[in-house]
This record gives C-alpha cells, sequence and structure tokens, in this order.
C-alpha cells in the first residue's frame, strides 16, 4: 500500500507554534508519518528564519500526538555524541509509546559546521563516524534505562554511495529514503540494496523504501499559481520568476498539479516499489494544501 508522509524543513522558518499546530493537522489528517530535518540554520541563505532544536520538538511531538510515526530525517552524527543521541531517541520513543522513526546521516552542510565551531570531517571520517555511531547506538539501548519501547527503535537512512552507504543501509535500516526524482538511478540504486541484502543473507522487503521531494497541489491552475508565488518566498532557485515559471522549475523535480494529476505522478512511481512518499511541506501555515493530499490525493494512491 502506498502512504503519504508530511516532511518539515524545521530550519525554515519552523517556530513552536507552527510546530505544535502541524503536529495536530498532520496526525489529524492522518498521514503516515511526520518528519522533520535537524539543521542549525537556513539552508536558503536566511540566517533570520527561525530553526527550533530537532531533538526538543519531537520530545513536544511525542506528547502532541497520539497514533502518527515520526522522527528526525535525519540527525547528523557530526552534532552528537552516539549514546548520548541514543539514550535521547530512547527517551522519546517512551514517551511516544513506541512511535519514533530514528534517522541518522553523516552530515553534509559544511557552512552550519563552520558557524558553529562543529568540526566538519573528511567524508571518509563522516562515515565512519556513522558507521561506529550505529554500533554505539544499538549497544546504548542495550545498557541503559529505560529501554526503548520499540526493540530496537526503527533507523532510517538515506545516501546513495554504494561503496559505503548502501551496503550500511543493507546491514542496519528499517527504511531507506531517496531525495531524487531520477527513475533510473531509482531502479538502480534498489538493485545495489538488493545485491548487498542478498550477500547478508537478508530479505530487501524487510526494508521499507520512501522518497523525499517537494510538492505544489491545487485545485486548479489559479491556486497552483497562487502557491508558486508563496513557494518563490521560501526556495532562493524561484527568485525573480513568475508563477508559471516558478511552477515549471519545481515541475522538474517535484509533484505538481490537481490532485487527480499529483496521484498520477505517486502511482508512477510508485509502480518502482515505493512505499511511501514524504512531501516537503515548506508552506509551514498552508493547512489547506495538506487537506487537499489527505482528502483527495491519498485515497487515490492508497
Amino acid at each position: 500500500m502506498t502512504q503519504l508522509g508530511i516532511m518539515i524543513e524545521g530550519q525554515e522558518g519552523l517556530s513552536w507554534e507552527r510546530w505544535r499546530r502541524l503536529c495536530a493537522d498532520v496526525e489529524a489528517f492522518g498521514f503516515a508519518s511526520l518528519r522533520r530535518s535537524e539543521h542549525l540554520i537556513s539552508l536558503m541563505g536566511d540566517d533570520a528564519r527561525d530553526c527550533i532544536d530537532c531533538w526538543t520538538s519531537l520530545a513536544l511531538a511525542a506528547g502532541w500526538t497520539k497514533t502518527i510515526q515520526f522522527g528526525p530525517m535525519v540527525s547528523p552524527m557530526t552534532f552528537h555524541h552516539a549514546a548520548v543521541l541514543a539514550r535521547q531517541a530512547a527517551a522519546v520513543d517512551v514517551l511516544s509509546g513506541g512511535r519514533l522513526i530514528f534517522g541518522i546521516g553523516a552530515g553534509w552542510n559544511e557552512r552550519e559546521h563552520e558557524m558553529f565551531g562543529i568540526p566538519f570531517l573528511t567524508v571518509k571520517e563522516r562515515m565512519d563516524l556513522l558507521e561506529n555511531g550505529v554500533a554505539r547506538i544499538r549497544d546504548t539501548w542495550t545498557r541503559s534505562n529505560p529501554k526503548p519501547v520499540q526493540n530496537p527503535i526503527p533507523i532510517l537512512m538515506g545516501g546513495v554511495g554504494e561503496k559505503r552507504h548502501l551496503p550500511l543501509v543493507a546491514r542496519e535500516a528499517a527504511e531507506w529514503n531517496y531525495t531524487r526524482m531520477d527513475h533510473e538511478e531509482y531502479r538502480h540504486k534498489r538493485d545495489v540494496i538488493n545485491q548487498f541484502c542478498h550477500d547478508i543473507g537478508r530479505d530487501p522487503a524487510s526494508i521499507r523504501y520512501s522518497v523525499m521531494t517537494t510538492y505544489i497541489v491545487g485545485r486548479d491552475r489559479s491556486e497552483l499559481r497562487e502557491r508558486a508565488v508563496q513557494l518563490r518566498d521560501v526556495l532562493p532557485h524561484l527568485k525573480g520568476l513568475d508563477a508559471d515559471q516558478a511552477l515549471a522549475r519545481v515541475r522538474q523535480t517535484a509533484f505538481v498539479g490537481t490532485p487527480e494529476e499529483i496521484a498520477e505522478q505517486i502511482r508512477g512511481y510508485a509502480a518502482l516499489g515505493v512505499d511511501l512518499f514524504m512531501l516537503q511541506h515548506f508552506l509551514l501555515d498552508d493547512r489547506d494544501a495538506l487537506r487537499l493530499l489527505a482528502e483527495e490525493v491519498m485515497p487515490a494512491v492508497a
């Protein structure tokens, strides 16, 4: 069954009140999962945008929601000591009654590391930190108390590197997330994961496969153009474009259209074996767009 989730870029103006509303709405509308990024500053070049702390917000989400799965996508291991992060994850899992999806990654944005004095390591060092971190995290869950409700907490990973990332996914991940709209590359990376799973005796079907991308939905052309104008104020690569140009630009790498059109686009991708689509919701106050997805797109792809 194809599912839809909502991804919040927490560094692009997310406030505590917005997060509270989003937690309530995303759960009430019946989405499968709610995720948020972990960064320290805007990735769009606007350092004045609110960027609320990731793990504090997840602890609050544990109390503000009752049924939905939620978690970080993803927490960079460069930001955290693995054992301390494992204890934070266990705490959120307990507080939520076992609903955390635990996304971890190697870290990639050099500027935020430099701005906050966090060592930005080489690619090899960051991958070492991630691999060793997974082992430390799993060990911490066996040693410290209280234990997480889920045993173990499902780990989410992204990445497409065939030398280290995808073998690690095959060994450790409960979910693999892909962040591009390249169908051919996606097929290839799935084949690579399948082979690594085969090599270690794991059923690749035991991994959930998700895709993250942006969306613009509207009941008609007028609504689509209106949302494209609003999105232009968030995404710098749309600056200077008129509404139609912005729509055309976003359409190259995202789902764009009426609910029926977006459902058709999602079904085309789902045919490749995608279980879950995490849709980046950049217009944080646009409750109507969430409602459209939930009431018209979700039933059409389920």
